[in-house]
């Protein structure tokens, strides 16, 4: 089967996947034009394999030679014929990724309508929600998608500020976790709390109330506040919600807000589970 050839880093489409790759504001603004977002590796690519959403495959000639990688390209292609799949010359490919010996294998992927859904078009939302106050580090972001995503939690709010959902290092972190929730970005503080029906719990080292006192709280729908890494939930949304404190060591500060997501998602499905 012949491919479409990419042999110069001058490449428009080339390009273009760079620009979805660059971090901060330029990627994010790249991202959300286009309306895509880029899948690096072998793992994202599986997840999304045999679904339309994945429009575009890249691979080279050594790519093609793994087994894994190909049985990708062709089972997707097989299931969705219109994608169309480009093979780079692989010296192209270690200005295309920054992970050392990457494989060579990459998708585009169409972003979901929930990401670029505007907050005025939402009218509430109905169950629980995992809220992201400023979470900047992509490693930190993409640890609660999939901690929210193994603990049954679908729906997902991440206020201005924090790092972008759809970056190529928060959908590495996350491991495929995007595929099974409905994210939703970029809102303030007020079109959360017009939207959100749930009553807010932030999760905070300082609250008078720890988490394994609330039990019966956890059995109704919640929305879970996380803050960002230096300044944790902002004053405004602490206001309005109760705060959530989890017991550790006095000795220790604090915990890693990934790790307090997880912390704080797997005690409310331990709560419910019981």
């Amino acid at each position: 089967m012949n491919f479409d050839l990419i042999t110069s880093k001058e490449n428009p489409l080339f390009k273009e996947i760079r620009n979805l790759q660059a971090t901060g504001s330029k990627g994010q603004k790249a991202r959300l034009a286009s309306g895509q977002a880029l899948l690096e590796g072998i793992h994202l690519v599986q997840t999304w394999v045999g679904d339309p959403a994945l429009r575009a495959l890249l691979t080279s000639e050594v790519g093609l030679k793994n087994v894994e990688i190909a049985q990708a390209v062709y089972e997707h292609l097989e299931i969705c014929p219109e994608t169309k799949v480009f093979q780079l010359d692989s010296a192209l490919w270690d200005l295309l990724s920054d992970l050392v010996n990457a494989p060579h294998i990459a998708g585009l992927l169409d972003l979901p309508r929930s990401t670029l859904t505007t907050p005025q078009s939402v009218a509430t939302f109905n169950g629980d929600v995992v809220i992201l106050d400023r979470v900047q580090d992509a490693g930190n972001v993409g640890s609660i998608l999939r901690t929210a995503a193994a603990a049954g939690f679908t729906q997902v709010i991440a206020l201005s500020g924090c790092a972008h959902l759809w970056s190529t290092k928060v959908l590495r972190a996350g491991m495929g976790a995007h595929k099974l929730l409905d994210l939703y970005e970029g809102w303030s503080n007020q079109q959360l709390l017009s939207a959100v029906t749930a009553p807010l719990l932030a999760a905070t080292a300082d609250a008078e109330q720890d988490l394994y006192s609330l039990k019966k709280d956890l059995l109704h729908p919640v929305a879970w506040v996380m803050g960002s890494e230096g300044q944790g939930v902002s004053d405004d949304l602490l206001a309005q919600a109760r705060g959530v404190s989890i017991p550790i060591d006095p000795r220790v500060e604090s915990l890693n807000v990934s790790t307090a997501a997880a912390v704080c998602l797997f005690e409310t499905a331990r709560v419910r589970r019981a």
